[in-house]
């Protein structure tokens, strides 16, 4: 088999073999180019020292020495050289304690997670598949590399890894490695949050966000998040529902665009019906108020795992107003614009969409029906330049203050009393019909002398 490396790595590989060491292309690169995907990234593997890689190329970084690691600089671009090594005793289920360097290529793949990311290819010397990888991609398979329980124990990361290769891939989990990660999904406690995160977030933006369902299947959401066990628990007896909680969400989940915040949004939007959950005289389900309370549980999912404030911001808003249905009305719109952000008003609706299509038939076409309808009045809305927020209203607060009002809680007062009822009638957002109209009809408590 012939694969097609970048220039740059052909010639590292061969400035590495004109010096008497091996060099091969390995791990992921090797895997995406069998299956004719674009690798994110080059690994190199040799038998150099890291101090030797060093000596033979004119631009390197000290990626991490410690493990072999040097990164070699071509035309501005990085590409990670690793000195073959066999691992030592992993003591914190994550790292091994240290590094053996050897001269050995099969020793340095028979230590990596999967047999589809342990195949290594030069031009010289063709593809090295020392453990059965090309049979596993032919076959559709994530299978560790000898031992699973092995595999596992070392790194109790690679028990995400394999799902999420598995949603990226469209492949299936071989069955003894599935028993191990049952068995070890309890040693995921040993992992930071951030590579949860970055795991959870490669899992998500697959083209199989719905293979979560393997995650609660496998135990491991028991671990990582047990409040989607919760959901995956609870029951919607109500005519607009044909499955429980977890399995809508999974349904919506799939159903949803390759966008970050909206993935993640869907993942968590129902979280908070397990405990707003009631059931009325007729045996009809109620989740009043899931809203609110999804977005308080939500935001501790994901300030455990570690995320970013702004991304914590977005996902919990959109959580908060997903279950609001503004009437297709260009007043109502103009609110819920400005109640859910004009950011993030066009995900929002993209929400709702996803929300009904994992829904039951019930009322389905006219649910989806007033989403079009407020979608297009949203573009006529944002077409116009018609306000929203204090940020496109006519009058600042430094207008306020041109009138002798003083800076403080009632200048953001009279500001929002402005918004109010700009909202409904748009064509008043000029600076001089709003002081005019404050002036006459204002509501909030004048300061002495303003206006």
């Amino acid at each position: 088999m012939r694969l097609q490396l970048p220039a740059a790595v052909n010639m590292i590989i061969d400035v590495l073999q004109a010096h008497g060491y091996e060099g091969f292309a390995v791990g992921g690169c090797v895997r995406d180019s069998v299956l004719n995907r674009t690798p994110d990234d080059w690994d190199i593997t040799t038998s150099a020292t890291p101090y030797q890689v060093k000596e033979l190329f004119s631009k390197t970084v000290d990626t991490g020495l410690q493990h072999g690691t040097v990164t070699v600089m071509v035309h501005g671009v990085g590409y990670e050289v690793t000195t073959y090594r066999i691992d030592g005793e992993y003591e914190d289920g994550r790292h091994p304690k240290e590094v053996q360097f050897t001269s050995n290529l099969t020793e340095d793949l028979k230590r990596r997670d999967f047999t589809i990311n342990a195949m290594a290819y030069s031009k010289d010397r063709g593809l090295i598949d020392e453990f059965g990888g090309m049979n596993d991609l032919q076959r559709k398979i994530i299978r560790c590399v000898g031992d699973p329980w092995q595999r596992f124990g070392e790194d109790a990361l690679r028990i995400l890894r394999a799902v999420r290769f598995a949603a990226q891939l469209g492949f299936e989990i071989e069955e003894n490695t599935k028993k191990a990660i049952v068995e070890l999904t309890p040693t995921l406690s040993k992992i930071s949050a951030e590579r949860i995160q970055t795991e959870t977030v490669k899992l998500l933006m697959s083209d199989r966000p719905e293979i979560w369902r393997s995650v609660y299947d496998l135990g491991i959401t028991r671990i990582i998040m047990p409040e989607f066990d919760a959901i995956m628990e609870t029951q919607q007896n109500t005519p607009h529902h044909m499955y429980n909680v977890g399995e809508h969400t999974l349904k919506a989940l799939s159903l949803t665009e390759k966008d970050r915040i909206l993935r993640l949004t869907m993942l968590l939007h129902d979280i908070g019906k397990a405990n707003m959950r009631t059931t009325d005289a007729n045996g009809v389900d109620h989740f009043k108020g899931h809203g609110p309370e999804g977005k308080e549980i939500a935001k501790k999912i994901l300030r455990r795992l570690k995320f970013d404030n702004d991304t914590i911001a977005q996902v919990t808003r959109l959580i908060y107003w997903h279950d609001y249905r503004p009437a297709p009305e260009e007043k109502a719109v103009r609110r819920a614009i400005y109640k859910v952000g004009e950011d993030l008003f066009p995900l929002f609706l993209k929400v709702q969409r996803a929300d009904n299509l994992a829904q039951s038939m019930y009322l389905r076409e006219e649910k989806l029906e007033r989403i079009k309808a407020v979608e297009k009045l949203y573009h006529k809305i944002m077409e116009k330049h018609q306000c929203v927020s204090l940020k496109t209203l006519a009058v600042t607060g430094r207008d306020l203050i041109a009138t002798g009002m003083k800076p403080g809680p009632q200048m953001g007062a009279v500001l929002q009393e402005l918004l109010e009822m700009v909202l409904d009638q748009p064509e008043m957002n000029e600076k001089e019909k709003l002081l005019a109209w404050w002036k006459e009809h204002g509501t909030c408590q004048k300061a002495e002398g303003t206006l």
